[in-house]
């Protein structure tokens, strides 16, 4: 299949949540001196222009990076992503909003590294000159699932693992759940954070009783969205199910979500989720 193209959605509310989520993530990693990994499963190209035929075909960034954009009252945790978009921008205009890969470069150190995985051809070739000659960085056009799992444990003890998927294949929600029973097995004290849509709600409490029946400790649920739940508009909410969260996240996301729910939502219509799933 792998029709997917992240350049349709760059920015948007799901966007938001999920990169402020692992900012903060990421902000909290590297409070330690020790080296750690960083390894998205599902990489894209690593950047997208907003001013791309398929970006302004959706322009779904209006309802998402759009609204948060120059504004001076965001709370610290948006605020502390916001920065790393306007790196990548490096001028007071937004033109290009940085996929997980790129945010994760920018705030990583010398001696951290980075595994990246895409199966998709073009999302691939683009994602590797994006990326070309970065010695931290490893590339592989393979099946991120299998990968995680055959890099856990990864040599530095320390990571924070992004699950991505475009949910495609409707099996990858069992999937997603079945990789990361493996994986916690291997790497039990590594932070993983697994980013989900919400077109079918039904789906998802599913996946989050599978979750919670697995035998994973430490589980924390954040979700956005901007209107009530629809299959029929397609997504309307997307949540990040933390494993091993940092201890201040939820204070964080209790700080943020609410503000989000309210400046991203269309006609008043924002919720939010702040739950934990499973206690350490």
């Amino acid at each position: 299949m792998l029709s997917y193209r992240h350049s349709f959605h760059a920015g948007n509310f799901a966007d938001v949540l999920k990169h402020t989520v692992s900012v903060s993530i990421l902000n909290h990693m590297l409070k330690k001196d020790k080296p750690f990994c960083y390894l998205d499963t599902h990489s894209g190209c690593g950047a997208y222009s907003l001013s791309s035929e398929q970006a302004l075909k959706t322009k779904e960034f209006n309802n998402g990076i759009m609204r948060l954009w120059g504004r001076k009252d965001l709370p610290l945790p948006v605020s502390n992503y916001m920065e790393q978009v306007a790196e990548f921008n490096a001028l007071k205009d937004l033109k290009h909003y940085p996929g997980s890969p790129s945010i994760a470069r920018q705030m990583l150190r010398e001696d951290d590294r980075m595994f990246l995985f895409e199966l998709h051809p073009n999302e691939f070739t683009n994602m590797r000159e994006n990326f070309s000659g970065d010695r931290q960085i490893k590339m592989a056009k393979s099946d991120g699932l299998q990968g995680l799992v055959a890099n856990m444990p990864p040599k530095e003890r320390r990571g924070y693992i992004l699950i991505d998927p475009s949910y495609e294949i409707k099996t990858e929600y069992e999937e997603v759940v079945d990789t990361l029973i493996e994986s916690v097995k291997r790497f039990a004290t590594g932070t993983y954070a697994l980013w989900y849509p919400v077109v079918n709600r039904i789906t998802i409490k599913k996946m989050e009783r599978d979750l919670i029946a697995s035998g994973i400790k430490n589980i924390q649920l954040f979700e956005l969205g901007i209107e009530a739940d629809s299959g029929e508009k397609g997504m309307t909410s997307s949540g990040m199910i933390v494993i091993n969260p940092p201890w201040t996240l939820k204070k964080e996301m209790q700080a943020s979500l609410p503000f989000l729910a309210k400046n991203l939502a269309k006609e008043d219509k924002g919720f939010y989720r702040i739950e934990t799933l499973v206690g350490e």
